[in-house]
């Protein structure tokens, strides 16, 4: 799918969070091949199912005898022969030790398994995405600051060419200005690369076949500020006792750890005794092959006469197997053991991404509340460097050096308001918050 293709429209399509997410989860590579480990599962569970239908057979034969045959009586004659039979035969379970049924409730739990590892990975692409998003935002944030500030080089450079005519500075003044808007202008330009950029690496992780030209993200009309997140920042003690009663990668390791309990069970079944039931069919035709003294009993007699029919039981007792099953169930016990390590990893994992997660969110917090007053000091002194310059108490170096205190902390403040809501909707996300801006 081309990317200038999708939903063609006269104004250009704009891309939001939750749109770029769908498309990724819906798009993904990795996340197709998940979905095809989790079909594999699927076949698995249908199998053991399918263990307690029972096996049919069929068979035949087809024998010819030259010279010296052996009749159906069983004497030797001195004739050719030709024999027919065939058979068919069905088997099934009667009792195995609960191996198919506990085999059955592991392969369910193991496809639950494989959902939830699906599941997991949806979220960390969503996650990724994300991050990729607010990137773009950012980027946008720091393109509208250069512009802002090339327009206001532009002005002063106006203004100081009034000031030049009229001798209240010298013609210097006036080349310093110009070279600072030259400055400006390649800082607008390194902006509109970063937006580009950012774009790219947002249409990349989308996995989308070309970066059209018209590609933009839309802008969430939300002001997001302090009050608008602050109430997602929770102790980590408080987050991860909810998000472990539901997060993917703990429910995929319980199901796995049951599932391994499971085959415990299954490789137990070897214990006990065995019984099973079957039933079988054979019939066949015989005949002497040329002369004009020979007589064959017809094909339907034959058929009538030859027909076998049998029912039976069949029951096998392990003894001794060279202690098979015994270090079978020691290596399941190995397993759950293993899968139990696994798990409280699993939860140890969790916990520490949620503490980072809150320690990242409270630091974004503390440095965005001081990148606003750094802006609004900022703002006053650039202000009033402004006015200074307007009537030739100051130099073009202090409104230089003021304007771009005042562009430094435009920007400090973008990239901690932007890394602020990333951190509080990560937080949002281990809450079992979707993602949205």
């Amino acid at each position: 799918m081309l990317l200038g293709r999708i939903n063609a429209q006269d104004t250009p399509k704009l891309w939001t969070l939750e749109e770029c997410i769908r498309y990724a989860i819906d798009n993904n590579i990795n996340l197709k091949q998940r979905e095809q480990e989790e079909e594999s599962r699927k076949i698995d569970l249908n199998t053991a199912k399918n263990s307690w239908l029972p096996g049919l057979s069929a068979g035949g034969n087809q024998s010819f005898g030259f010279g010296r045959s052996q009749s159906r009586e069983g004497t030797i004659v001195d004739r050719n022969s030709a024999s027919t039979s065939f058979n068919a035969g069905v088997s099934m379970p009667v009792f195995d030790g609960f191996r198919i049924s506990n085999t059955i409730a592991a392969r369910k739990l193991n496809l639950m398994a494989a959902t939830e590892a699906l599941n997991k990975a949806k979220e960390d692409i969503a996650i990724g995405i994300a991050s990729y998003f607010l990137q773009a935002l950012y980027s946008k944030e720091i393109l509208h600051i250069s512009e802002l500030q090339v327009n206001l080089a532009e002005e002063q450079v106006t203004r100081t060419e009034a000031m030049v005519e009229a001798g209240k500075v010298p013609l210097s003044q006036l080349y310093d200005i110009k070279a600072q808007l030259a400055k400006d202008e390649v800082t607008l330009t390194e902006a509109k690369n970063n937006v580009s950029l950012a774009l790219l690496d947002l249409v990349q992780a989308l996995e989308l076949e070309r970066l059209a030209d018209d590609f933009d993200i839309a802008q969430p009309e939300i002001t997001y500020g302090m009050v608008d997140n602050v109430g997602s920042i929770m102790l980590p003690d408080h987050i991860y006792d909810n998000a472990v009663s539901f997060k993917p990668q703990i429910k995929e390791q319980e199901y796995l750890l049951e599932s391994r309990k499971k085959m415990l069970r299954v490789a137990q079944a070897d214990y006990y005794p065995r019984l099973s039931m079957s039933a079988s069919y054979s019939n066949g035709y015989y005949r002497f092959l040329g002369g004009e003294d020979v007589v064959n009993v017809p094909l339907r007699d034959q058929l009538n006469q030859n027909a076998q029919k049998g029912v039976g039981l069949s029951l096998n007792i392990p003894i001794f197997n060279r202690f098979g099953v015994r270090n079978n169930t020691r290596q399941a016990r190995i397993g759950i053991f293993s899968q139990e390590l696994s798990m409280e990893n699993s939860k140890k994992v969790l916990y520490k991404e949620i503490q980072q997660a809150y320690f990242n969110a409270t630091a974004a917090q503390e440095k965005y509340m001081a990148s606003e007053k750094s802006v609004t000091a900022s703002r006053e002194a650039f202000s009033y460097a402004e006015e200074r310059y307007a009537v030739g108490k100051s130099s073009v170096y202090e409104y230089n050096e003021s304007k771009l205190n005042y562009a430094r902390s435009l920007s400090e403040q973008a990239n901690a308001k932007y890394n602020f809501i990333f951190r509080t909707k990560l937080l949002d996300f281990y809450n079992g918050i979707e993602i949205r801006l």
